[in-house]
């Protein structure tokens, strides 16, 4: 329901009506409506927006979703998971991930009888409990046999247990030891204790495991990890899973039967190989070869045949080579060493036995010793035979006799089983007392009372008798701890007729509703028409005829148009006649009335101002007048609609169509407006191209937006000019022609690794050939007298290169001359001048001589008026004449 929309609940229509309908504001709209009605209640005064018909359709789309919704939750939980199938496929594509180590497409050809029990696991209706004969569901707690690996309810197997016990009582022994049960199917054979009594997946490591529709039903999802039979030190790595494990998956190296093959990589399931020559080992005889190909286990005996003679000697034949050594039917007959008896062993080999009657012997309770020829028996002694008896504390009291000694009678004192209590009793016999065993058996309920109990309690074999969840039965198992397994026990639900039933697990009776029944209700109607309206099968009573009266009122010609109201159940009240002034004055109460026809109301059509529906209204009252919905018509924008309340259109397009064509098929949004219909001041909301981020300049309009004039600001590849492109050229432009409208044409200012500068005009990325520089560079011989002009990629290539000629040579003599006139020049001005460093040295240690100081004639300090005078006495003047201008001017 999640997933899919039925088809009822699909598509849109529109919807009639008038008012608000409740949720209408969560209805879906277009994209930019919210802005277009945020806008337009902006701009007009209308204080309440009427809602659309489609509006209110969707309100009532949503609202039947969300019913249907419910409805399919409700019943979900009843509809078997028997009806459907998981998905086999993918549940053993994983389930072999891991054993086929990487094989192609999931082969599964080496699972041998597990690929069985994995298909069979997987499929609906595949498995079946051989006690109850009813199919297993993949949500219904199991027990597998470790022998036939067949699956059984485990309230079904603990019942088999329970039930073969009680038949069996009877054969138990005197230790009251229960006996053995076995499997319904293989017969194979459990202890007592082995009963089932939880729920486990088949690897035994997760209790009550839930169903998961992506693994095997009745699995854990872990790794078996079960050793291997027969056992190879591996274990399983399949998930897990039904049925026997598969043979092992693991690679190791091995030879042929015979070994005179290398060793080969294979399966350690399928590790032993035969190579197909023969295997010429040598055989029993010792003296032929095998000839069979190679082959397991020991070789064949020799097929070869010989003449052969038995172990006596006396007889001979052809024989198997296979089987040199045979004896013969004759007795031996030679007579023995002791010269009276004979041997009386069949055909043997080498000489006979001494006779066995000879040498000393001795009396049957071996205390006393006889010489004695072979041909006389030996005596009894008088002595006590002394043998040590079976319970292994006391000796044989009897004569010395011949046979078998007897049972214990000596009267000892034995401790009972439980070591409660002590009693003389014969040795032979064993001792129980009678106290009872206090402790509680397994399922924690129930105490053990076993008589002279040793503390290893059996397993308790009452029945649970709690009372499950369905509360109408009581679980049958043997009695157990905790909570019990859900009642397994269906119940059948009907319809009022009986034709229609469903099943639904026993306790689910009470709050699950009655099937729906596709048949018609067969019951007689209570009004004046012959037959109901047609509806299906129900409980309680039928619902009100829905059909038309049409019976003729009495002021008009026309037929009451109303649904019948003859027989409708309704509320009346009756008034009651009071004894008392606390009775109650009316008594209220649902029958079936008769209604009178109502005033004739046969509807007319009348369409309203904007013609957007023809109101069915009285005749009597029938009017031209507003529908409350908005317009809807298209604004010359053509993406908004008028939102005005309906109103008369004058002048539009389309009044020709609307005035020929049916009103109610008519669609608003493709209505042209009048000139009544108000006036778009949306701003354009179509979506700009992909990489302008402008805003299209015009307001709201029909058809594409123009061309983008903006212009957009960016650097040029060098990064010293600034660029204005326009974005409609910029956003339709691919790499290349991006490049060519960044480029300024400008030379590109960037230095090549040589030095010089790029002659490339403004280009994106690194310079151009760098190792082409095509600039002129002066390179110098050795002595820097000579000079030549190259080009810059011959001098980084190192091909540019100028040679000293026989003039550079004496030059450079001239040259060293110099240098070193220089140089001695300079050595004798460097001791000159440390000379007189050494001198100035000298005449410091020597010290400075005192000359006599000189008398500094005082001069006189000039007073403030000398030095400062003129600077006050000027301003002084300027003032005082000017404060005697004013004064003169003003008078």
């Amino acid at each position: 329901m999640a997933g899919r929309q039925p088809a009822y609940l699909q598509g849109v229509g529109r919807g009639r009506g008038r008012g608000k309908t409740k949720g209408s504001n969560n209805v879906a709209r277009k994209p930019g409506s919210d802005r277009s009605s945020s806008s337009s209640s902006s701009s007009h005064s209308s204080p309440v927006k009427t809602p659309s018909g489609d509006e209110r359709f969707l309100d009532a789309v949503a609202l039947h979703k969300a019913s249907a919704q419910r409805h399919l939750d409700e019943n979900n939980e009843y509809v078997s998971s028997e009806e459907e199938d998981i998905n086999d496929e993918e549940i053993l594509r994983l389930m072999v991930n891991s054993f086929n180590c990487g094989a192609v497409n999931g082969d599964i050809q080496d699972l041998g009888r597990t690929q069985e029990y994995l298909l069979t696991s997987v499929q609906a209706k595949a498995n079946v409990c051989l006690v109850c004969i009813e199919t297993i569901k993949k949500n219904e707690a199991i027990w597998s046999c470790c022998g036939c690996y067949s699956m059984f309810h485990i309230n079904c197997i603990q019942k088999w247990v329970r039930e073969g016990s009680f038949q069996r009582a009877n054969f138990e022994d005197a230790e009251n030891k229960p006996l053995p049960w076995c499997c319904p199917k293989c017969r194979h054979e459990y202890e007592p204790f082995d009963c089932p009594t939880r729920y486990m997946c088949f690897c035994s490591k997760e209790q009550d495991p839930s169903f998961d529709p992506w693994l095997v039903p009745h699995s854990c999802g872990q790794v078996c990890g079960k050793d291997l039979v027969p056992s190879c030190g591996h274990n399983c790595v399949l998930l897990c899973h039904p049925g026997p494990c598969p043979p092992c998956p693991q690679t190791v190296k091995v030879t042929c039967f015979c070994g005179r093959q290398p060793a080969e990589t294979r399966r350690c399931g399928n590790r032993q190989w035969s190579c197909g020559k023969t295997c010429r080992r040598t055989l029993a005889c010792g003296h032929h070869a095998c000839a069979s190909p190679c082959h397991a286990g020991e070789c064949p005996p020799c097929e070869q045949t010989s003449e052969q003679s038995c172990q006596c000697g006396r007889t001979s034949c052809v024989r198997p080579c296979a089987h040199p050594v045979f004896q013969c039917s004759l007795v031996c007959g030679r007579t023995l060493s002791c010269g009276h008896h004979v041997c009386e062993v069949v055909c043997h080999g080498g000489s006979c036995s001494s006779c066995p009657r000879s040498g000393p012997r001795t009396c049957p309770c071996g205390k006393t010793k006889f010489e004695l020829p072979c041909t006389e028996d030996v005596p009894t002694c008088v002595d006590t035979c002394g043998k040590m008896l079976d319970c292994g504390l006391h000796f044989c009291t009897q004569k010395c006799h011949t046979g078998v000694c007897g049972v214990c009678r000596e009267m000892t004192v034995k401790q009972c089983r439980c070591g409660k209590k002590k009693r003389e009793v014969q040795c032979c016999k064993e001792y129980l007392c009678e106290s009872k065993c206090v402790n509680m058996r397994d399922c924690l309920r129930h105490q053990c009372k076993r008589k002279c109990c040793v503390g290893n309690c059996p397993p308790c074999e009452l029945t649970c008798g709690k009372s499950l969840s369905c509360r109408n039965h009581k679980c049958a198992s043997r009695c157990h701890p905790g909570r019990c397994y859900p009642c397994t026990l269906t119940v059948t639900l009907s319809c009022r007729c009986g034709a229609t039933s469903i099943t639904v697990p026993c306790g689910r009776e009470k709050v699950t509703k009655p099937p729906r029944c596709s048949k018609k209700c067969a019951i007689a109607p209570n009004c004046a028409h012959p037959e109901r309206d047609p509806h299906r099968c129900h409980f309680g009573r039928c619902p009100p005829c829905q059909q038309i009266c049409g019976m003729k009122l009495p002021k008009c010609e026309h037929k009451c148009p109303e649904k019948c109201h003859i027989g409708v159940y309704s509320k009346v009240q009756i008034e009651l006649v009071r004894k008392n002034p606390w009775d109650p004055k009316y008594d209220t109460r649902y029958e079936y009335v008769d209604k009178p026809c109502p005033p004739c109301a046969v509807p007319v059509p009348v369409p309203c101002l904007g013609k957007h529906e023809i109101a069915a209204m009285k005749c009597s009252v029938a009017a031209v007048g507003s529908c409350h919905r908005p317009c809807g018509r298209t604004l010359a924008c053509g993406n908004h609609s008028c939102q005005l309340e309906c109103h008369e259109v004058i002048n539009a397009p389309d009044d020709q169509a609307v005035s020929t064509a049916l009103y109610g098929c008519l669609i608003r949004s493709r209505l042209k407006a009048g000139e009544t219909c108000s006036v778009c001041e949306e701003a354009c909301l179509f979506d700009r191209p992909d990489g302008c981020s402008h805003s299209c300049l015009l307001p709201c309009h029909p058809g594409a937006c123009p061309p983008c004039q903006q212009m957009i600001k960016m650097r040029c590849h060098c990064e010293l000019v600034v660029r204005y492109i326009e974005c409609e050229e910029w956003t339709h432009s691919d790499d290349r022609e991006r490049d060519r409208l960044k480029s300024c044409k400008s030379r590109c200012p960037r230095k090549l690794p040589c030095g010089h500068n790029c002659k490339a005009l403004c280009h994106p990325g690194s310079c151009p050939n760098p190792k082409r520089c095509a600039e002129r560079v002066l390179v110098r011989c050795p002595c820097k007298r000579l000079k030549t002009d190259f080009l810059c990629n011959e001098v980084q290539a190192k091909m540019a290169k100028v040679e000293c000629d026989e003039e550079c040579l004496q030059h450079q003599t001239l040259v060293n001359a110099q240098k070193a006139i220089e140089e001695d020049e300079k050595m004798a001005e460097e001791r000159k001048k440390q000379q007189q460093e050494l001198e100035e040295f000298e005449r410091k240690q020597r010290g400075k001589k005192r000359k006599p100081r000189k008398q500094k004639a005082q001069e006189g300090r000039a007073s403030f008026v000398q030095t400062y005078g003129r600077f006050i006495i000027g301003p002084l003047l300027a003032v005082i004449m000017a404060m005697f201008l004013f004064y003169l001017f003003k008078t």
